[in-house]
């Protein structure tokens, strides 16, 4: 048994504050911007499957390595399922898990109040900003 089981027990909400807390490193791999995106659009296709070239035509700017990279860890923790067409090339289809779909409304939370505070946040980083280049 590690340290980390120890401490935080199956179920247990942990510690934030602690980088061994599985609340944290969960929330370090669903806090992304490409996991974010890639919930977004296949919440919008639910239930239909979306397939890989598609999700990464609707992310602009996610690198193939990189939606792959995301999508892999989507389904090891069970955000998605994949399905591969025996065809050549294979087409590969990607849907969002029930516990996927859970996630949609807590990164929707998150998009609207980052959508209706932008411009404050950009008001304080050009503030910061000019205090930087004064000091």
């Amino acid at each position: 048994m590690t340290s980390s089981t120890r401490r935080f027990p199956r179920g247990s909400h942990g510690d934030l504050l602690d980088p061994q807390c599985p609340t944290r490193r969960l929330l370090d791999r669903i806090g992304t911007k490409w996991m974010s995106m890639a919930v977004k659009v296949l919440a919008e296709a639910d239930p239909e499957e979306v397939r890989f070239a598609e999700l990464q035509r609707r992310m602009v700017g996610v690198s193939q390595k990189m939606l792959s990279v995301t999508l892999q860890g989507m389904a090891r923790d069970g955000l998605v399922s994949r399905r591969v067409e025996p065809s050549v090339p294979p087409r590969v289809y990607y849907r969002l898990t029930p516990l996927g779909l859970s996630l949609e409304g807590p990164l929707a939370a998150v998009r609207a109040w980052a959508e209706e505070h932008m411009a404050e946040v950009d008001r304080a980083n050009r503030r910061s900003g000019e205090h930087t280049a004064d000091d």
